[in-house]
């Protein structure tokens, strides 16, 4: 089995080396094309208006100068010389729950391996605390990985979809199992921006990420998580919201008699 490996945190990140660590347990036709620099929050973005940079670090590992999904499209388009069988994107350092999935460059990588039509899975370790850096524990994820991805690999995954998995912030021998999830709903809160004056005088903002307000809904990710469980989320790429399809056609029809304009 030919896996990719990518992420958002940068090739260097130590999060990848624990991804490979997993993958290596499942096979040993492991390529890697991942950001020559941490790309977090970088979502589905593609790089359009400069030219995209690859360097190569040795036998089938390149990093790119672009986003997760770059690397991703490189790595398919241009680098390997047949597809990949599978696309792990991660590990990522913090959480990809609820909302984030429409911020995260981690879970974007592994829907560009949808939409190519490759079996792709996001893995995230959640951590306890915002400040600590590269001191995050990756002890759930790196023992527990390849037991979680083991079943997934045996079944077929339906078109146009992938899978989301996040570690709890604990130790693995903590760990209660693993739950398949819904996707849940959280909120940043839009009073998280921290305002600081550079050495010139000039104002800055940075985005921080404290104050979220969590809703625990039922069989989601969250709740998952915060039970001490890892989280298993299908997710599709198809956002069409079928139930506002009816009252939109109605109301298209009402106004317009459905006629086209001349």
């Amino acid at each position: 089995m030919r896996i990719l490996l990518t992420n958002d945190d940068g090739y260097h990140a130590p999060g990848m080396a624990v991804l490979e660590t997993i993958a290596r347990q499942l096979s040993d036709d492991i390529w890697v094309c991942a950001p020559s620099e941490e790309q977090s929050g970088a979502g589905h973005s593609l790089t359009l208006s400069r030219p995209v940079r690859i360097r190569q670090h040795a036998e089938r590992r390149w990093s790119c100068s672009g986003t997760p999904t770059d690397s991703v499209m490189m790595a398919i388009g241009k680098l390997m010389p047949e597809r990949p069988d599978l696309i792990l994107s991660g590990v990522n350092r913090g959480a990809n729950l609820g909302d984030d999935i429409t911020y995260s460059g981690t879970v974007s990588a592994a829907i560009e391996g949808a939409l190519a039509g490759i079996p792709a899975i996001a893995l995230s370790q959640v951590y306890a605390r915002e400040g600590m850096g590269d001191t995050v524990p990756f002890d759930a994820a790196e023992t527990w990985g390849a037991r979680v991805l083991a079943p997934l690999l045996e079944m077929t995954m339906a078109p146009r979809t992938l899978i989301n998995i996040n570690f709890p912030a604990i130790p693995a021998g903590e760990v209660r199992g693993v739950r398949a999830t819904r996707q849940g709903f959280h909120d940043y809160g839009r009073g998280s921006i921290v305002e600081g004056t550079d050495p010139r005088g000039y104002p800055y903002y940075w985005f921080g990420l404290h104050g979220i307000e969590h809703s625990l809904a039922h069989d989601s990710d969250l709740e998952a998580i915060d039970d001490g469980f890892i989280s298993v989320t299908p997710l599709q790429l198809d956002l069409t919201h079928d139930a506002s399809m009816a009252a939109l056609r109605s109301a298209y029809e009402a106004s317009t008699g459905n006629a086209v304009p001349s």
